[in-house]
């Protein structure tokens, strides 16, 4: 019997997320209150993620969510300096340093960690398992909450772990506007989950190279749609930023060139409506989020990106078996990466 998308663990999994949302909401009122008071009364002057992976997409979100919305500027840190190099750091007092980790078991994660609290960074761990390491070498770890995943793509945690970068920001500038649509949020993606990408199909089963394109707050998306594809479905694709993409990239796109486009609502969505005609110029395929494909863009400009995601990863499901693979099974990977 040919085996359905609702069959594997990575559909069902991903069709969590709007579950995942309501627990947020339930547990995460109180911590996400205390931690917005800390982080008023520390103020720090730099924000350094620490992230590797799925992991790192989202320290790509957090990094444009914060710089745009807290107008604090954003690092990403280079977890083998320390667990490489052995670098003691200085001057990291006032820093917050934010730790994104499905697993909380990351060698190179624990030791980044442990040596910025040891310089007096304020280390804040996201993760899905609140027993993780992780967990206990940071002063505050705020739990995903998106239970068990068995599946080696990363789906409904990537979510939480976006959802819960949102939460802090809301908490953070005291945005009442972005916590009230992390109160809807649960609706958001059951309409999100709910539609239809199969269009894609037809150009995607037989494509062997692709662009994933976002800008600004769905950079962090099209990164991880662009690894779910190669993880999953057996694809080259590269993410780019609309904005990037001119510069060199270009020069590939020709005849029958898959391009999957991801803006977001807000400013930066306005390069892709003519990047786009260029690219249709050239011959290639362009299916763009919100034209070729549905998406909810009329969400708030933070959570667009969290709806689209959770469309794509349904649609990436399908077209994996559809390419004749099992998405649950990517060859030569496990759930859990420890890197040294």
């Amino acid at each position: 019997m040919e085996r359905r998308p609702e069959d594997t663990l990575m559909f069902a999994e991903a069709a969590e997320a709007p579950q995942v949302a309501e627990r947020q909401i339930e547990s995460l009122a109180e911590p996400m209150r205390r931690l917005g008071e800390k982080l008023r009364e520390l103020d720090p002057h730099v924000v350094i993620t620490c992230a590797r992976g799925s992991s790192d997409h989202a320290a790509t979100f957090a990094k444009y969510l914060i710089e745009t919305r807290v107008r604090t500027p954003v690092a990403s840190f280079a977890p083998s300096t320390s667990s490489l190099y052995g670098t003691a750091w200085r001057k990291l007092k006032g820093a917050l340093f934010l730790a994104v980790s499905q697993s909380g078991r990351s060698p190179d994660l624990l030791v980044s960690a442990t040596a910025a609290r040891e310089a007096g960074a304020f280390v804040v761990a996201i993760v899905n398992d609140a027993e993780a390491p992780l967990a206990g070498v940071a002063d505050l770890a705020i739990p995903m909450l998106a239970g068990p995943e068995r599946s080696v793509a990363a789906t409904k945690s990537f979510i939480a772990s976006l959802l819960v970068t949102a939460r802090i920001v809301a908490a953070w500038t005291e945005d009442g506007e972005l916590s009230g649509a992390l109160a809807d949020a649960p609706d958001l993606l059951r309409q999100a989950w709910a539609l239809d990408w199969s269009p894609a199909l037809p150009v995607l089963r037989a494509a062997s190279n692709l662009f994933v394109l976002g800008r600004g707050l769905s950079l962090g998306i099209a990164q991880d749609a662009a690894l779910k594809l190669k993880e999953t479905c057996g694809l080259h694709a590269e993410a780019y930023s609309a904005a990037e993409v001119r510069h060199g990239p270009m020069a590939i796109v020709g005849e029958r060139f898959p391009v999957l486009m991801l803006p977001p609502n807000d400013e930066a969505g306005e390069a892709f409506a003519p990047l786009a005609r260029d690219f249709a110029e050239r011959g290639a395929h362009v299916l763009a989020a919100g034209e070729t494909l549905p998406a909810l863009t009329d969400a708030h400009p933070a959570l667009m990106p969290v709806a689209t995601i959770l469309s794509f990863y349904r649609f990436a499901a399908a077209l994996s078996l559809a390419r004749g693979l099992d998405p649950d099974r990517p060859p030569h990977l496990r759930k859990v990466t420890r890197t040294r």
